[in-house]
């Protein structure tokens, strides 16, 4: 019972730091607000020219919405909690957490559940804008929001893979890019894994965004590429791994 009144403390300590602070406010929010505004409006620009035309613009909202959201999960966490955790590593705070008398994986849990909520929440903001010009009855709510957790939990976990592994905020946040821009392209966000060339699909396959991209995609606009289990299965998997190896760093390099 201890050790979650401590979690709970833990999270609510890094809300009100962090993440309700009025630059993450800007960033985590805002930042998916101007995302999905500059997309859909581009996308509904052929409503304003013509009956014949608009269907195709407005056509085009579903196919973007699951990059969208994507991205705004994926950049959301990962800048937050790469910032956040090597911040306090770096101001030695982090060293008296690790004096709580609580288990490491549940200290770590409750770094990361503030941006995994972060990150949930940055999803549905495209989803609301998205409303105004779609019909969002037809999306499978029951594949959507497990896909959109799984999808922040395995960002997050980047995010925290990346945090430990470095030990200057810059660091982070160049490292960060690293994973994020080449998912961008190799994901299917944007379009399909199989335009990509041969050569490059097995990369496309060994990142944790490409099953949930197609989780995205498949519960709104089309049928998914892979089957369902196979994506949340990998999702799980990459959320396990990436976590494990956070802690590996962690008692390696923080814990003397």
């Amino acid at each position: 019972m201890k050790a979650w009144i401590a979690f709970w403390n833990i999270l609510d300590k890094d809300f009100r730091a962090y993440y309700l602070k009025p630059p993450n406010i800007s960033w985590g929010l805002i930042f998916p607000f101007a995302w999905a505004g500059m997309f859909f409006i581009r996308s509904g620009l052929p409503a304003a020219q013509g009956t014949a035309q608009a269907g195709s613009g407005l056509d085009s909202v579903p196919t973007l919405l699951p990059g969208v959201m994507a991205v705004s999960v994926l950049f959301g966490t990962t800048s937050l909690l790469s910032v956040t955790v090597t911040f306090e590593k770096k101001g030695r705070s982090f060293e008296r957490l690790l004096l709580a008398p609580i288990p490491l994986e549940l200290l770590m849990l409750a770094k990361t559940a503030g941006a995994i909520l972060f990150g949930v929440a940055n999803a549905f903001v495209p989803v609301i804008m998205a409303a105004f010009l779609m019909d969002i009855s037809q999306i499978n709510w029951a594949t959507l929001v497990p896909a959109i957790v799984l999808i922040a939990v395995s960002s997050t976990f980047l995010g925290l893979f990346i945090a430990v592994s470095v030990s200057e905020v810059f660091e982070a946040q160049t490292f960060s890019n690293f994973f994020r821009f080449p998912m961008l392209f190799l994901c299917g966000l944007f379009f399909p894994v199989a335009q990509l060339p041969v050569w490059l699909r097995p990369l496309s396959y060994a990142l944790p965004l490409t099953y949930g991209a197609d989780l995205l995609h498949g519960s709104i606009h089309r049928a998914p590429h892979l089957p369902l289990a196979l994506n949340f299965g990998m999702l799980v998997a990459f959320c396990i791994l990436l976590f494990a190896f956070s802690l590996r760093n962690v008692r390696r390099k923080w814990i003397v």
